[in-house]
């Protein structure tokens, strides 16, 4: 093989495209000289950049070895922003961040999507050399919105719902939930907007209402990297007409014999109950209908008692509900004051049987140690006996006839 120059074969790392630094690109083998492997030096490197719609994006191209020549930016169209620290291009969103021999950066504020594409980064050697950064601008979705709900929902009905938001670069994604439950919607449907690069999605939804989604919140929301984790929502709270339901009440809840007790109908439903009527049993006709809810005993008597129902009514349907009535005798019923006096009595009770017993045993304490000092008091005397015979005299082994004496020891 012919050798053209001094040289030799090499492996070394080839820049591949313009997205990393010398030293990070793929090996490759090449041809070099001591001159080529010099002037690599001169070879400068930046980064791509991703930037929201709005944001601000900071274009940083650095080289080792300069060679006496200044650092340029140039933009997608190959119109020169920046030479050195000189301004080509009057755009006063286009800001000079830091100029030396090795480092030339800029920022562009307030990014378009028209700024989105490949800038360039130069400088010029023997030959010139070049870096390229690729600037992607996110597009922001809209805020979504919610369409297909229909003022009110009966019960048990199915309805489809329908969200659309436009504005998001690359496509965002449509999500269902209705309260704390996802839902699952259709897949996301994407179609590219008139200006050919931003893209509007949409999604639909159907289900079947039942009574405990009345005032519930259905959520349509938009998951895209532009928002950084941000919510970006809409709601349709949805209505929901069902049958009502209803259960009675009584106040006093313990009706006794010559009170007065009302029976209260707890009417729910959408819409709410607006009418009552109240039956009894073995009773003809009805005892009463009426809008208010509640059935009034002035003064009870044991006839009173039976079983009562209660019909709610709506346009919606009507319920039932019943309640049996037992009429006590006027006796108080027992009520947790009486509970709270009965157990202070037992305390009372208890802690006056304490102290009698303690009576008991200090009165036989005292009786015990009189006995021992009227023994004490026996051996002061002069006509005292002594020990052994107060102890003989005691057991009854001497004989004193009516002189005996007893003494306690």
């Amino acid at each position: 093989m012919e050798i053209l120059s001094p040289g030799y074969w090499q492996e070394q790392d080839l820049e591949l495209g313009t997205l990393a630094p010398l030293g990070e690109a793929i090996s490759s083998t090449v041809w070099s000289s001591p001159d080529m492997l010099a002037s690599q030096d001169s070879q400068p490197w930046t980064s791509d950049e991703t930037v929201v719609a709005g944001g601000t994006v900071v274009l940083k191209c650095q080289v080792k070895d300069h060679e006496d020549s200044s650092l340029q930016w140039s933009n997608p169209a190959q119109q020169t922003l920046y030479f050195g620290e000189k301004r080509a291009l009057r755009d006063n969103r286009i800001q000079l961040v830091r100029s030396t021999p090795h480092e030339l950066s800029i920022s562009i504020s307030n990014v378009a999507l028209a700024d989105e594409g490949e800038y360039t980064c130069s400088i010029f050697t023997m030959p010139v050399r070049t870096a390229k950064s690729l600037v992607t601008v996110l597009g922001i979705p809209q805020k979504p919105i919610i369409t297909g709900y229909k003022s009110s929902l009966r019960e048990k009905e199915t309805t489809t719902l329908n969200c659309q938001s436009s504005g998001s670069k690359p496509a965002a994604q449509l999500t269902w939930r209705k309260g704390d439950q996802e839902l699952h919607g259709e897949p996301t449907r994407v179609q590219e907007d008139p200006n050919g690069k931003t893209f509007t999605v949409s999604s639909s939804v159907t289900f079947q209402v039942s009574r405990e989604d009345d005032g519930a919140d259905v959520v349509c929301s938009v998951n895209h990297e532009s928002l950084k984790g941000a919510d970006r929502s809409t709601s349709q709270r949805i209505e929901v007409l069902y049958t009502p339901t209803a259960k009675i009440r009584p106040d006093p809840p313990h009706p006794r014999e010559g009170q007065k007790l009302l029976l209260h109908c707890e009417g729910r439903g959408n819409p709410v109950p607006q009418q009552y009527l109240w039956e009894k049993e073995g009773s003809v006709p009805p005892l009463k209908m009426t809008q208010e809810s509640a059935l009034i005993f002035p003064f009870l008597n044991k006839s009173d008692s039976g079983t009562y129902g209660c019909t709610a009514t709506s346009n919606m349907g009507s319920y039932k509900a019943y309640y049996t009535l037992n009429v006590n005798d006027p006796s108080p019923v027992p009520s947790s004051s009486s509970t709270y006096h009965a157990i202070i009595g037992g305390i009372v009770a208890f802690i006056v049987f304490l102290l009698l017993i303690l009576l008991i045993f200090l009165g036989h304490y005292l009786i015990r140690h009189k006995g021992t000092y009227l023994t004490h008091e026996a051996k002061g005397s002069d006509d005292a006996p002594d020990a052994d015979t107060a102890i003989i005299n005691a057991e009854g082994g001497q004989s004193g006839g009516d002189d005996k004496k007893e003494y306690f020891i």
